[in-house]
């Protein structure tokens, strides 16, 4: 599948676009602003944008309005059907948040409701009790998502819901010719209708791609054959500004091996789940590692493990955010891309991920590891790529079997020959390609 071999870049419309917090009703083309940054997109070496939520709702896009139309503080249908349009120019796909599990108060079904109780015919879209009321006074109680009554939890299990969310995925291929989704708490999830959406979307374009938004627990409960390509890998978005900020990246290794090594008992071989350092609910990577000089190797843990990376956009260029200080510190609007070393190194990074199919698809195998110190063999085919990582101040001769005698960095074009051992500066990474 294409997003096997891609770089995801993530995109939060509403704070990107500087739109109004909450929905003020006024219709104004701020989308666009996508398409200005499809070059510096593509410059980086993303191939696919994440969108989080870009359709009418109350306030964040988690509480849907409507999935029929483009949140009117971002534009209209046709506004964003130009800025896909100018992402497939610059060989960018396209992906949404399929915000399925919960809809806002304003959700046009809902509100109908509102007004007929009992004698509307989408009483049953929702889970609702005529024998309570609501915290707002609405006449009848209804389930909200994990206790969060402005989100109203969707009957997954009716028909006719699953049908109109169908039909809106249809209109988005239609429409905007999107190439997959990222589905909101995914966890939450019935898994009937996981399989539903998964056997639909392969109607409608076969290579269709469906990522879950997972936390903890097993994956494999909801990725898999019938059900979801991938999921967010937040168990190594822990370990990895973890490890850079405990100088202990036994963490971060021993989490990849759990998920990817060669043992029999390992969780995801095999899998391709989405690798992040941040997002769009997370600090930012910069402002939580403890040492600057391990911004641009916590970016190398990442392109070297196996997995499709994202990009949060701003992290690219180090913007700093702290969750602590809200939704707005981790969700702003920059008038412009910048691009500085830590630009270079990340578009570096991802021309060397897409361009080796060890990188894309290769088995996981720790080579070597100290606290400090870590190198790791991925291979897939007769190709084999060795990521060796130093994060620490001192210079260290890393000592291990690379299978091979010489290598060619991908990062640097430099060749080098492993004979008396490998010489790691302080803060340094590297991706060596076996000859």
């Amino acid at each position: 599948m294409w997003a096997y071999e891609s770089v995801f870049y993530q995109i939060y419309p509403i704070g990107f676009c500087g739109a109004p917090r909450v929905n003020d009703g006024v219709l104004q083309n701020r989308i666009s602003k996508v398409a200005d940054w499809a070059g510096h997109i593509a410059k980086l070496g993303c191939n696919a944008v994440y969108f989080s939520p870009v359709f009418e709702s109350d306030s964040h896009g988690y509480d849907t309005r409507d999935f029929r139309m483009i949140d009117c503080r971002l534009g209209t249908n046709k506004d964003f059907a130009a800025v896909c349009a100018a992402l497939r120019e610059k060989g960018v796909k396209v992906v949404l948040d399929g915000v399925f599990n919960h809809v806002g108060r304003g959700f046009w079904a809902f509100h109908d409701v509102q007004e007929k109780k009992w004698n509307s015919p989408y009483k049953d879209w929702f889970h609702i009790s005529f024998d309570g009321n609501s915290n707002y006074n609405d006449g009848f109680w209804y389930e909200g998502w994990e206790g969060h009554y402005e989100l109203v939890k969707l009957n997954l299990k009716n028909p006719a819901v699953v049908q109109h969310i169908f039909d809106c995925i249809r209109l988005w291929v239609d429409e905007f010719g999107i190439d997959g989704l990222r589905l909101d708490v995914a966890y939450c999830l019935d898994r009937d209708f996981i399989r539903q959406l998964r056997a639909f979307c392969e109607t409608i374009k076969p290579d269709f791609l469906l990522v879950g938004e997972l936390l903890h627990g097993d994956y494999n409960q909801f990725v898999g054959e019938g059900m979801l390509h991938s999921c967010t890998n937040y168990e190594c978005y822990k370990g990895l500004y973890s490890s850079m900020n405990s100088l202990n990246l036994f963490e971060i290794t021993h989490s990849l091996l759990r998920q990817f090594g060669p043992e029999d008992w390992t969780l995801y071989r095999g899998k391709h789940l989405l690798g992040f350092v941040d997002n769009h609910d997370v600090t930012r990577i910069a402002s939580i590692l403890q040492n600057p000089r391990h911004l641009p190797l916590v970016y190398a843990l990442l392109f070297g493990m196996p997995g499709m990376p994202c990009i949060y956009y701003g992290s690219e260029w180090g913007a700093t955010g702290e969750k602590h200080q809200g939704d707005d510190a981790l969700r702003p609007s920059f008038d412009r891309p910048v691009w500085n070393e830590l630009t270079d190194w990340i578009a570096a990074l991802a021309q060397a991920h897409r361009k080796s199919r060890a990188l894309c698809y290769g088995d996981f195998r720790q080579l070597m590891l100290t606290n400090k110190q870590c190198v790791w063999a991925r291979t897939f085919d007769n190709e084999r790529v060795l990521i060796a990582v130093n994060i620490d101040d001192q210079p260290y001769t890393a000592h291990f079997d690379a299978h091979c005698g010489r290598a060619i960095d991908l990062i640097s074009g430099q060749m080098h020959d492993f004979g008396g051992g490998s010489e790691l500066p302080p803060y340094s990474a590297y991706f060596w390609k076996c000859e």
